[in-house]
């Protein structure tokens, strides 16, 4: 049976991107439908836009505790709506570059909901009358349409943002309420209360974090804290109404406040509800499409990378994911991911980085009595003249039977760059005698992975 497409692609994120592109280099047929600009989560309203609010935030932050370097700032006034207006347009400006790709590689592209009619057959729908524009074949189906954030079943809840809102703002609010503590949640707090936003951050649990190394969660606590952020834990949002203009938030505890506006980030879950996926049987693994080893569905012909498969929902996977499927159905190179120390980073003020386990992870799969762990905490000689005095903190797990380091975690200043090159040591099976015999490089916060003894 001949087809009109041999890939068709349904969301143009990072990892449809990526297919689609090393797929049409290697003469492939490609289309690719998508319902919004072109980039998906991270370029539109995910990584990219958040960490250029992250540098807006640590610039403010560096000129108001500059006093101690003789830098003098008698005034330091904070334009919300001029950021926000230069974010959306580098957003632009990179879904342009990415669109501008696609045509250089001859890759279709359909505005619209993409829908499947069956296992071959997509429809391209009007996303606002719902009305059929295009049907497209294709021999096989890849699904990448990312996460959206997940919503809370309470009175009000549509009168909060959510954090793809965030990014659409005309200006900042003087008063915030955040419902999370995963990092959405973390990172958008501190972005806030750098930038002056007064902010409460109510968290279900009683640490930030969940997942990560218990350390790494305690640091960020004590630094949010003497931020000045009100954390509220073991609490939940109950309701929330519209009062005078503001927003009355109740609480499980039966605590009320009044914010101007409220953020809800709770997580993210897959946008898979508008793909019909019902016709065709696909097997689930809870809320994510099931797939093999090479991202195939229960579907021969179908396939799902990204933040709808149950893998690490991160950028960079979702790259790899992409482009290791092109390889191995255009290509015939026969490719697996590996899942294997994901360097990842929640940009937070200071920024946390992890790579391998944790202290927890290790000690539940190898026992207590044969980790080993390492730690220091000191403050960096960048904040010796600041009023500001917030510590980094190094640590690494190792495997006492064969000196292998199994995981390395930081919380401090340029923490997710120093990890990247960690992350390629611990791929490489780095031990910590490797590390000791290390020269140092100083004064630098990276210098003291290399010289912490026990």
């Amino acid at each position: 049976m001949e087809f009109e497409f041999d890939l068709i692609v349904v969301g143009a994120g990072s990892g449809g991107l990526a297919a689609a592109k090393r797929a049409a280099s290697y003469g492939a047929k490609v289309a690719i439908i998508e319902v919004n600009k072109i980039g998906g989560t991270c370029v539109l309203r995910g990584c990219v836009p958040k960490k250029l609010m992250v540098y807006a935030a640590n610039n403010r932050r560096n000129m108001v505790s500059a006093e101690g370097y003789g830098l003098i700032n008698k005034e330091i006034t904070f334009n919300s709506s001029v950021l926000l207006k230069n974010v959306r347009e580098e957003v632009s400006r990179l879904s342009h570059i990415h669109s501008n790709s696609l045509k250089k590689l001859n890759v279709t592209v359909f505005e619209g909901l993409g829908r499947f009619k069956n296992q071959n057959t997509v429809e391209v729908v009007c996303p606002k009358t719902r009305n059929i524009l295009r049907k497209v074949s294709a021999n096989k189906v890849l699904i990448s349409v990312g996460g959206k954030p997940k919503k809370l079943e309470i009175p009000g809840v549509d009168l909060a943002w959510s954090s793809d809102d965030i990014f659409e703002l005309q200006d900042f609010p003087k008063t915030l309420l955040i419902v999370g503590g995963g990092y959405i949640a973390c990172e958008f707090a501190s972005i806030f209360k750098n930038l002056g936003t007064e902010v409460i951050q109510i968290i279900r649990g009683q640490n930030l974090l969940s997942g990560f190394d218990k350390d790494l969660s305690e640091c960020l606590k004590k630094s949010m804290t003497s931020l000045g952020i009100d954390l509220k834990f073991n609490n939940q949002l109950k309701s929330i109404k519209k009062i005078k203009g503001k927003l009355q938030s109740t609480l499980v505890s039966g605590s009320k406040f009044l914010t101007n506006n409220i953020l809800i980030a709770t997580g993210r879950e897959p946008a898979l509800k508008e793909l019909h996926l019902d016709t065709l049987n696909l097997k689930m693994d809870g809320i994510y499409l099931d797939v093999n080893e090479v991202n195939q569905t229960s579907n021969s012909n179908i396939f799902a990378i990204g933040d709808i498969i149950k893998r690490p929902n991160l950028t960079p996977v979702a790259i790899e994911q992409g482009r290791v499927f092109a390889d191995n159905y255009f290509a015939d190179r026969r490719r697996k991911v590996n899942y294997q120390n994901i360097p990842k980073a929640v940009f937070t003020i200071p920024e946390i980085s992890t790579v391998g386990l944790s202290e927890e992870e290790a000690t539940e799969i190898y026992s207590e009595l044969n980790i080993k762990i390492f730690k220091c905490s000191f403050t960096p000689m960048s904040n010796t003249f600041k009023k500001n005095k917030s510590k980094c903190m190094l640590k690494l797990v190792v495997n006492k039977k064969n000196d292998k380091i199994l995981g390395c975690h930081m919380f401090g200043e340029a923490a997710s760059e120093i990890i990247q090159m960690v992350s390629v040591s611990l791929n490489a099976g780095i031990t910590k005698k490797d590390f000791d015999n290390t020269m140092a490089l100083h004064p630098t916060i990276s210098e003291e992975f290399v010289t912490m003894y026990g």
